[in-house]
């Protein structure tokens, strides 16, 4: 018979590497797995926001990590459980392990500004640089020292775990250093809108909105989270207009463009683009092992450089799995009282890292060079010979699509050329395709190519 909370409380260890500790309290506190029947988990939620959060969000990645415990599992179905005042299913404290001693310091850093919302351990000294997310750090530096002035609002997206939240909190903890008569505010959207949900309830929306056209600094995380939600849309128009209006200074985050945000009202949409829109890529192989270093070195724990590069190799998505996988190494070498060995490190890691991308930065470049019969060095030539230059802007589209590799990195491979030239051909041959059919078979050849003989 499975002990249904034992694996939960399994599940949920592994979840938390996966999310942000705020997230984490927020979104799986008062969950558990309460039965399991026809291959379906059931997992019990206590309340219809959070049900639908999970379903939205969190779904996918808990079925993943429940069917290590439960390999028949199909499908999970959330049910809302109303719990009785004070008592809760499943808490933070009783759903993580306790760390040794020697890790307590590590739960002190999680002390939150109740002034502010931000979270101290965030700062842009702790924020490693490198090309997959140097446009975003210099922006950041810019509303920094011209808050309200210079990029307003600034909008910096990217996948998850690529450091957008340590790069909000950062801004936000570094203009609270420097400039203390500045109110700053850090929230997630989801809460923005759980507490215009509460205002309207309590009949108190004249509270909700004065309290934030107060600030001269907010941000905002995960703004994707308004997709279709148009009252609560049509409420932070207002706070923006507000905010905007006054010279105050607004950042967002959010997975994805606003062009590409469904559901989205137009004039919500054109305020998001009104400023300045940058983005974090994944990190190239250089900039996940200086990550790794740097991770290492905080918690003072010895790693060998081979065993930082075998997981900067292999854990590629984003910043926090590299992390996770870190702390999943350093773990066992506390239970295990030894430092893990290369193999040992690989047999962590086989059962949850994600296979690695089926081609890489060499190989598109050379599927092209041979594709358009052109020697493989003069693709990095200064030239503008236009059988040169039009490969060279097709690789610089096919790494950006494929690999999401940051523009500043493309620039530095084909040369050190500067990142606009990047932005420019990728954006060119971006809008080339859909009206060129000719130059549209030809990458979906060099695609073929690519991708079809590595089946």
């Amino acid at each position: 018979m499975l002990d249904l909370d034992k694996i939960w409380r399994d599940a949920l260890t592994e979840i938390e590497l996966s999310v942000s500790r705020a997230n984490f309290i927020t979104w799986f506190r008062n969950t558990s797995l309460s039965r399991y029947e026809n291959k379906i988990v059931y997992i019990d939620v206590p309340n219809a926001f959070v049900k639908e959060w999970h379903s939205d969000k969190y779904c996918r990645e808990v079925l993943r990590i429940l069917r290590s415990f439960i390999p028949e599992a199909m499908a999970v179905q959330y049910i809302i459980v109303q719990q009785p005042a004070g008592e809760g299913k499943v808490s933070r404290e009783n759903i993580i392990p306790t760390p040794p001693v020697g890790d307590q310091a590590v739960f002190n850093d999680f002390y939150i500004d109740r002034e502010t919302n931000l979270n101290p351990k965030y700062t842009l000294d702790t924020f490693i640089v490198g090309s997959f997310n140097e446009i975003a750090y210099s922006a950041a530096l810019g509303v920094v020292n011209n808050l309200g002035s210079l990029y307003n609002p600034l909008f910096i997206y990217g996948g998850v775990g690529l450091g957008k939240t340590h790069l909000l909190q950062a801004i936000g903890n570094r203009v609270k250093s420097v400039r203390q008569e500045v109110k700053i505010h850090y929230m997630t959207s989801e809460k923005f809108a759980v507490e215009y949900i509460n205002s309207i309830q309590n009949k108190d929306t004249y509270l909700f909105k004065e309290k934030y056209r107060k600030y001269n600094l907010l941000i905002i995380d995960d703004i994707q989270f308004f997709s279709g939600k148009l009252k609560i849309q049509e409420e932070f128009f207002h706070v923006f207009n507000s905010l905007y209006d006054m010279n105050n200074q607004i950042i967002f985050s959010s997975d994805k463009p606003p062009k590409h945000i469904a559901g989205l009202e137009e004039r919500l949409r054109s305020r998001f683009e009104g400023g300045m829109i940058v983005d974090i890529a994944q990190p190239e192989f250089e900039s996940r092992l200086a990550i790794l270093k740097s991770k290492a070195d905080s918690k003072s724990f010895p790693v060998d450089s081979e065993v930082l590069e075998y997981i900067a190799s292999v854990v590629i998505e984003n910043i926090r799995e590299l992390e996770g996988a870190l702390n999943s190494i350093i773990g066992q070498s506390k239970i295990r009282g030894r430092i893990l060995s290369l193999n040992d490190v690989k047999d962590v890691l086989k059962r949850n890292s994600k296979p690695v991308k089926t081609t890489s930065i060499n190989q598109i470049i050379k599927a092209i060079v041979d594709f358009y019969n052109i020697e493989e060095r003069h693709i990095f030539k200064k030239t503008r010979k236009k059988e040169i230059v039009r490969p060279r802007q097709i690789a610089m589209y096919l790494l950006r699509e494929d690999l999401n590799t940051s523009y500043p990195y493309i620039g530095q491979k084909f040369g050190q050329k500067d990142h606009t030239t990047v932005m420019y051909a990728h954006k060119k041959i971006g809008e080339e395709i859909e009206r060129d059919k000719k130059l549209y078979e030809e990458i979906k050849a060099i695609r073929g190519i690519l991708y079809e003989s590595r089946v």
